[in-house]
């Protein structure tokens, strides 16, 4: 009997189960680790116990050469580009390793490469006090030391470039696996990017349901919606891009129009920017019935003490009236002179 492929249902069906063991292994572990180290070290080592309970689960299935519970469970094989042998122990232990510990390294030096580049001036004035104060037997301090010595080198204008440049590559890694699991529809050949990029597909152990061809053509179908609905995304999202730039452009231009005019309205006339009423500049310039301007704090101060503000010819009875409450106050904090 002729050895087929894998087909979609069945590759999905067994990551699912193989990420069900996972996560009861995980769980395990970490109770285990809560109960000698406490909680308080698990938060710091919580990623690198879930990376060593997933290389045990796969260092014991598929660098062993076992098949994992998952693919136990669907009944499948792994086989090597050529269709005809068990993977290599070589190609095996990469596998393991693209699987489970690159997706680990890459988060990190994200992560890591995020924090040091927005630190800007930060990491230039504070970088030795942050360096000496992270012990360096926690988790990822070779690569925060490494990141930190790396973007050291870069000057200001070359890290103001590569904050975009982070956040551009963080979108293309999702973008990445969103295409990956669209032409996993379509072909059915890999269901994840390390055995992709390994080269390990699957064979069938059992015979040829009499749906497969059904099955596989509806799965076709669901990839190309996949691929139409992310480029749809990507259109929406660039054109997003497209409308903040332009916003942004145009509030920078009538930022830089109302500094000019504001220090232009300085230069010509310097008193006219005070409040006569406290004599100090106005803020939230407001103006009364009379056409004068006050500062907002004063006017409604006024409002709330003394009625409505309005004069018919100036501001010099407000003024006035403001003084003699200033100077009752005054003589009243002091009291009578002996």
């Amino acid at each position: 009997m002729p050895l087929v492929g894998a087909n979609q249902p069945q590759l999905i069906r067994s990551s699912q189960k193989d990420e069900y063991y996972q996560h009861c292994l995980r769980n395990n572990t970490n109770e285990a680790f809560q109960t000698l180290a406490g909680s308080k070290r698990w938060l710091h080592w919580r990623k690198e116990i879930q990376l060593l309970s997933d290389l045990a689960y796969y260092g014991l299935t598929t660098f062993s050469g076992y098949q994992t519970l998952g693919e136990e469970y669907v009944s499948i094989i792994q086989v090597d580009p050529t269709l005809r042998r068990v993977p290599s122990r070589v190609r095996r232990g990469a596998l393991v390793l693209l699987h489970s510990l690159f997706p680990y390294l890459l988060d990190k030096l994200l992560v890591c490469l995020e924090n040091e580049l927005e630190a800007g001036e930060e990491s230039l004035g504070g970088g030795g006090r942050r360096a000496a104060v992270t012990s360096p037997w926690s988790p990822g301090a070779w690569m925060r030391g490494w990141v930190r010595r790396a973007v050291g080198l870069l000057t200001e204008p070359q890290r103001r470039a590569c904050v975009p440049a982070v956040l551009v590559l963080q979108q293309g890694l999702s973008i990445l696996h969103r295409v990956h699991v669209a032409l996993f529809y379509i072909s059915g050949a890999f269901y994840h990017l390390g055995k992709r990029t390994a080269g390990v597909s699957y064979l069938r152990v059992r015979g040829v349901t009499g749906d497969d061809g059904a099955v596989r053509s509806s799965y076709r179908l669901l990839g190309v919606v996949s691929l139409l609905q992310l480029a749809l995304t990507l259109a929406l999202q660039l054109n997003n891009l497209r409308q903040r730039q332009r916003a942004r452009q145009e509030w920078r231009q009538h930022r830089n129009l109302t500094s000019r005019s504001q220090s232009v309205e300085e230069t010509d006339s310097p008193r006219t920017s005070r409040c006569n009423l406290c004599l100090e500049e106005r803020r939230h310039s407001t103006s009364t019935p009379c056409g004068h301007l006050f500062c907002w704090e004063c006017i409604t101060e006024w409002c709330n003490t003394k009625g409505s503000v309005s004069c018919n010819s100036s501001w010099i009875s407000i003024w006035r009236e403001r003084e003699k409450d200033s100077e009752d106050e005054t003589s009243t904090h002091l009291g009578p002179a002996h």
